[in-house]
């Protein structure tokens, strides 16, 4: 059974570039645009893995990090979150501790533009280790 990954991002273009690479190795993809629709996908579809952008309307990749800490989330606790946002990473983490008193849990962080094999390789290390536990 190939993994499912859910992909969030607001833009249309980098969710069909994103889709397009990660089907082309075999992987189902679900996608949200914003994170109330990442949130209610992650309740519908159960996800393997999250690739989640940072800087998006409504609700943020902040915002569903720690929307998930809550404990009406915890059995969705071991789905790996890869971060993927055009947005520095010691620029973000310091922001989410900021504003939220918590480091950003998160399993990996890749910044835009992304090349497709760095992606992909990215994705296949957190599944297997998601199939790990």
């Amino acid at each position: 059974m190939q993994a499912k990954i859910l992909v969030v991002d607001d833009d249309p273009d980098i969710l069909d570039a994103i889709t397009m690479i990660l089907q082309s190795q075999g992987y189902e993809v679900v996608t949200a645009r914003d994170g109330i629709e990442a949130l209610a996908n992650l309740k519908a579809e159960k996800p393997d893995l999250m690739v989640l952008d940072l800087l998006m309307p409504k609700m943020d990749g902040f915002a569903v990090c720690k929307e998930l800490q809550d404990p009406r989330w915890s059995k969705y606790r071991d789905i790996p979150i890869l971060i993927l946002t055009s947005v520095r990473e010691d620029a973000s983490r310091r922001r989410y501790e900021l504003e939220t008193g918590l480091l950003l849990d998160v399993d990996d962080y890749v910044e835009k533009p992304v090349a497709p094999d760095i992606l992909l390789e990215r994705v296949g290390k957190l599944i297997k280790r998601k199939e790990k536990v």
